[in-house]
């Protein structure tokens, strides 16, 4: 019998993982896997050194259960490796973007570990940023590094950028960006708020915001805010919230791309980035698409041909608290 390794956080989501821990291991049983489980520590890197370690005993499936962070730690475990097993996840977290991505259920953790019963797989691209890998999102710039500032229980409310909305106060500070950006077939060179990589189109809670984005075809989707101004932001976001419409304004660079070299003009101004929601280092960097690095089991019956579904109600009405929050900003600038 194939072996199984279930890596999960046991405070997630209210403990639901320990909660729920004998139903998730038959649910995995059942697909045909002999399953252990290891409930991760707040020590640094645990869910990755387990992932590294599982990987090199033979396991044939390893299990991140947890939020989006949890699911990073496995990969950045795994990924270095030359021989990778097959992975799964169980959302427990806030957001859940790789969840919604491989369209498993979000909201029961027992119908997330089902899914392994379907034998139903994709070879995901992932992400690599020096030594470090990311599976979502990588960015750069002002606009992003605003959110290193909200407290955790608002991100937890508002996903990546849906929670701006109430850092709104701190917006004034948002400055350009003298930026140098190669990435496939061509250069950008000037200013921006911010450069965005996405490797899936579920950001944030959105499926807007990367419109066009595939799972396994080995390219980024690159954008680039060519602006800091706050107007012209409310009105990119509300395009974002029409139906993805932003890729084609002309403040926004929007191209497919398998890698980026990002940097700074100005050789004074610091430039965070931020892999995964978490901050990763400084620029000069280099970013790299792994294509079909990684073989995840998934909902492939409910994945789309172009791999996009549209927004669901509550990150719409989330997204449209973020327009009310810059509109109030608007009406006091004018004051």
């Amino acid at each position: 019998m194939k072996k199984a390794r279930l890596i999960y956080n046991p405070v997630s989501g209210k403990e639901i993982m320990r909660n729920n821990l004998a139903d998730i291991l038959d649910a995995i049983e059942k697909a045909g896997f002999e399953t252990s489980a290891f409930a991760t520590t707040p020590e640094p890197d645990c869910a990755k050194n387990e992932a590294k370690r599982a990987a090199e005993a033979g396991f044939d499936l390893i299990i991140a259960a947890g939020g989006d962070g949890t699911i990073n730690e496995v990969v950045n475990g795994i990924a270095p490796l030359e021989n990778r097993p097959k992975m799964a996840i169980i959302p427990a977290g806030t957001t859940n973007d790789y969840a919604r991505a491989l369209k498993i259920p979000r909201s029961n953790v027992k119908a997330a570990a089902e899914v392994i019963q379907k034998h139903q797989t994709v070879k995901m691209d992932i992400g690599k940023a020096r030594e470090t890998y990311f599976i979502n999102i990588a960015a750069g710039g002002y606009l992003t590094e605003l959110t290193y500032d909200v407290p955790s229980e608002l991100k937890s409310i508002f996903g990546y950028l849906a929670y701006l909305a109430k850092g709104a106060e701190m917006l004034p500070r948002i400055k350009p960006i003298k930026m140098r950006l190669k990435y496939e077939g061509g250069e950008y060179e000037g200013d921006a708020s911010m450069f965005f990589l996405g490797l899936t189109n579920s950001i944030g809670g959105f499926e807007t915001i990367a419109p066009d984005a595939m799972l396994d075809d080995g390219k980024f989707s690159l954008i680039v805010v060519k602006t800091a101004n706050l107007f012209e932001i409310v009105r990119l976001i509300t395009l974002v919230l029409n139906g993805g419409k932003h890729v084609n304004d002309p403040k926004v660079l929007y191209v497919k791309t398998n890698f980026l070299e990002a940097s700074t003009l100005d050789g004074n101004k610091r430039m965070m980035i931020n892999l995964d929601g978490e901050y990763g280092g400084d620029a000069p960097m280099r970013f790299e698409n792994l294509h079909q690095h990684i073989e995840f089991y998934a909902n492939t019956d409910e994945i789309s041909d172009d791999a996009i579904k549209g927004i669901e109600l509550e990150e719409k009405e989330a997204g449209e608290e973020l327009v009310k929050e810059y509109k109030k900003l608007e009406e006091q600038e004018e004051q």
